[in-house]
């Protein structure tokens, strides 16, 4: 059995993530561009590696990635172009607009060296994990 670092804001992710699935079911929600997406996040012996669902991306510039030592933050914009007139579409389900997801990350990480590629809607992240014991002893001026 592996043992797995107690993280105490994996349960928010938890919470998170059953609140957005609770309000799916809202009409008009996807038009609003309120996307969702989905990710599988694993970490090897050197790195953490995130994965993503976005198809309909066309340009690198429509997606942002932000890293810092404990999260992953991904957003931006899916734009499709309207090839049928919006009177003959019978059934729109594809989703269209913004899109954003953080999630927390099991190690820290190093925002240098992170390598991100798209291929066939899917993006893939790689974060290096921090080299070496991350606390630090602290130096107290005493009086």
């Amino acid at each position: 059995m592996a043992l797995v670092p107690y993280d105490p804001f994996r349960y928010f992710d938890n919470l998170r993530q059953d609140w957005d699935r609770f309000f799916d079911w809202f009409p008009g929600r996807a038009a609003q561009g309120m996307g969702r997406l989905n990710a599988d996040v694993y970490e090897t012996e050197n790195e953490v590696v995130a994965v993503f669902d976005i198809p309909g991306v066309s340009r690198k510039e429509d997606i942002d990635i932000d890293v810092d030592t404990h999260s992953l933050t991904v957003s931006g914009t899916v734009n499709q172009i309207q090839e049928v007139q919006a009177e003959h579409i019978h059934r729109k389900e594809r989703f269209i607009g913004k899109f954003h997801r953080t999630v927390s990350l099991p190690a820290p990480v190093s925002p240098e060296g992170v390598k991100a590629s798209y291929k066939n809607g899917v993006l893939e992240v790689r974060m290096p994990k921090m080299k070496g014991d991350i606390r630090r002893k602290i130096d107290i001026q005493f009086h």
